[in-house]
């Protein structure tokens, strides 16, 4: 058997927890910390491949091994690939207490309903979008990819920091800063985690299913569940094609170029995404903001004209949905292709303008295809029956970035 244990937040590694073992892996600090058996080798732990090795060859001489870890070392720890080398039913794994919970039981809030997001040796983009589309995320930090780095990517977006450092030590600390003043502060290699949060919404409902709330029960909803001007929005049958094709998931960045009334980036909010939606009119700005809010979303809202307002809003999105534009659609639509990492989804009621759309996902190097979406709804006649009531025929073209990564979620 391969023994695991994790040393808890405030609870220390029982002194005796490596009696009896031929091989002892775990960090220095932990190592130091326990009695070593007589004549027992010890790996520190470093680059886990080679560790791994060492651990192989006494699982095939059937000599006892213990690993220590800290926390609980099946929460984003070496449990995964250790089950993954040497499969689940060799493992003796005695947790300790997560840093994540150690750090919500210091901020006084239960974390059934939170996101946890591992930023240590990963894109820190994943986490910034999860902080950004949900009101409470834990985040594992790493270098890197700490509160300065964080706060600098979230300062404009409503959010408070919890930053414990050093839990269950004596130099433990557990701050509430803004993620402003977050950015300006050399906060050290003394970080675990970093909690994320929108004050309001911090104390969600009691549910039966932990982690994030369910995805929404369903999508392309009817147009009267969004505030619009004279029906301008997206249909749902043209919006329920583009959210497929757009795919939008969490930790996904989605823009919403030309929202209008913010039907789409509303949606994809739903599902998950971050989303930046971008509007040129103030009665727009206003509908979009105030339909996020009626379907309990965030959505960042630009004020500005595309395609000179896109320079301007930081990183590259996943996925764009481009639902206006006029006369500027071709040069829109060229940026957007440009800078999406995986897709452009564009929606043209005018023929004249299809071809010029459809260069520029082309022009950008995108494989581009696209429908003529032609639809008739039932609507009521007198006497009780019913006639077909066409729609107006919308044009959905996409373009997808050649080897873009569809399947899955994010890192």
């Amino acid at each position: 058997m391969i023994t695991v244990v994790g040393a808890g937040t405030g609870s220390p590694l029982p002194e005796d927890v490596a009696d009896g073992a031929a091989l002892v892996v775990g960090g220095r600090r932990h190592l130091d910390a326990v009695r070593l058996p007589e004549g027992a080798r010890t790996v520190v732990l470093g680059a886990l491949a080679p560790a791994l090795d060492t651990v192989a060859q006494y699982v095939a001489e059937g000599r006892p091994v213990t690993v220590l870890a800290s926390g609980d070392p099946g929460f984003f720890g070496i449990v995964r690939a250790l089950a993954e080398r040497f499969g689940s039913e060799r493992l003796d794994v005695r947790p300790g207490v997560s840093s994540v919970a150690a750090a919500f039981a210091r901020a006084g809030l239960p974390w059934d309903d939170a996101v946890v997001a591992s930023a240590h040796g990963r894109d820190l983009r994943t986490a910034v979008h999860l902080c950004r589309a949900y009101p409470k995320v834990a985040v594992l930090t790493g270098p890197g990819a700490g509160p300065a780095e964080l706060g600098a990517a979230l300062r404009d977006d409503g959010r408070v920091f919890v930053v414990a450092s050093a839990l269950g030590s004596a130099e433990e600390r557990v701050e509430r800063v803004t993620p402003a003043e977050a950015a300006v502060r050399d906060w050290g290699t003394a970080v675990s985690v970093v909690l994320c949060l929108d004050r309001a919404r911090a104390l969600g409902p009691v549910r039966a299913v932990a982690g994030p709330r369910p995805g929404p029960a369903g999508w392309a909803l009817d147009e009267d569940a969004f505030a619009h001007r004279d029906s301008m929005i997206t249909k749902f049958e043209v919006r329920a094609l583009a959210l497929a094709r757009l795919g939008p998931r969490p930790g996904d960045l989605v823009w919403d170029v030309g929202a209008g009334s913010g039907s789409v980036a509303v949606e994809c909010a739903r599902l998950g995404a971050a989303v930046t939606a971008v509007e040129k009119t103030p009665d727009g700005v206003g509908r979009v903001r105030a339909n996020a809010a009626a379907h309990g979303v965030d959505v960042r809202v630009v004020h500005g004209a595309a395609p000179g307002v896109l320079s301007g809003l930081g990183e590259d999105p996943d996925a764009v949905f481009v639902g206006g534009g006029g006369r500027e659609l071709p040069a829109i639509v060229a940026e957007c292709a440009r800078r999406a990492r995986r897709v452009v989804v564009v929606a043209v009621a005018a023929l004249d303008r299809v071809p010029a759309a459809r260069g520029a996902l082309f022009g950008a190097g995108l494989e581009c295809d696209g429908v003529l979406l032609q639809s008739s709804r039932l609507a009521p006649l007198p006497g009780d029956v019913t006639r077909l009531a066409a729609t107006n025929p919308v044009f959905l073209l996409w373009g997808v970035r050649p080897h873009s990564r569809i399947e899955g979620v994010a890192p």
